[in-house]
C-alpha cells in the first residue's frame, strides 16, 4: 500500500473516510449512486464496468459482480468482456458498452462520428450520459484504489454514504 494506514484501521474506510472526508465521503456517494440508480441493463452495466476494471487492473473490481434482483452475469462473462470484439455472447448494446468503456479509458479523443452514430442507434442520449458517468466513476475510483494499493482491501464503501 502506498499510503500509511494505522494499525487496526480498515484501509478503504481510513483513506476514503478519514484522510480526506470532504472529498472521500462525497466520492463514495457518487460511487454508490452508480450502482443504486443505474437504469442500464445488467449486461451492459457489467460489460462496461468489467472492461474498466480490466484496464485499471483493480483486483477487487475484476472480482466483483453486480447483482440485481438476485441475478448476476454468468461465470464466463469476464472472459467475454476481454474478447468483446469477437464473442458471440454479446448483443450489440453489450458489445458497444464494452467498446465505449475501452475507448473512454484509452482513446477518448478517438471517439469519432462513426462510433457515436452506432451508439445513438442503440442507446438514448440519457443512457449515453448515464453510461459516461458510470465510466467516469469506475475509471477514477478503481484506478485510485489500484494506484494506492487499496484494491486488495477494497469493499464498496456504502456505509460512508450515510456519514
Amino acid at each position: 500500500m502506498i499510503v500509511d494506514v494505522p494499525e487496526g484501521k480498515d484501509p478503504i474506510m481510513y483513506v476514503w473516510g478519514e484522510m480526506v472526508p470532504g472529498i472521500g465521503v462525497p466520492a463514495s456517494k457518487f460511487s454508490m449512486a452508480v450502482y443504486e440508480h443505474s437504469t442500464l441493463g445488467l449486461r451492459e452495466f457489467e460489460a462496461a464496468r468489467l472492461r474498466i476494471a480490466q484496464i485499471n487492473g483493480c483486483l477487487f473490481c475484476q472480482d466483483w459482480r453486480t447483482e440485481r434482483d438476485g441475478t448476476k452475469v454468468e461465470e464466463t462473462f469476464a472472459d467475454a468482456v476481454t474478447d468483446w470484439r469477437i464473442t458471440p455472447d454479446f448483443d450489440e448494446r453489450t458489445r458497444l458498452a464494452a467498446e465505449y468503456a475501452e475507448r473512454y479509458a484509452e482513446d477518448h479523443h478517438g471517439l469519432d462520428d462513426g462510433f457515436w452514430t452506432r451508439m445513438k442507434t442503440h442507446y438514448t442520449d440519457k443512457e449515453i450520459v448515464e453510461l459516461s458517468m458510470c465510466l467516469g466513476s469506475w475509471l477514477a475510483f478503481g484506478r485510485l484504489n489500484h494506484v494506492l494499493g487499496l484494491d486488495a482491501a477494497c469493499v464498496l464503501p456504502s456505509h460512508l454514504a450515510s456519514h
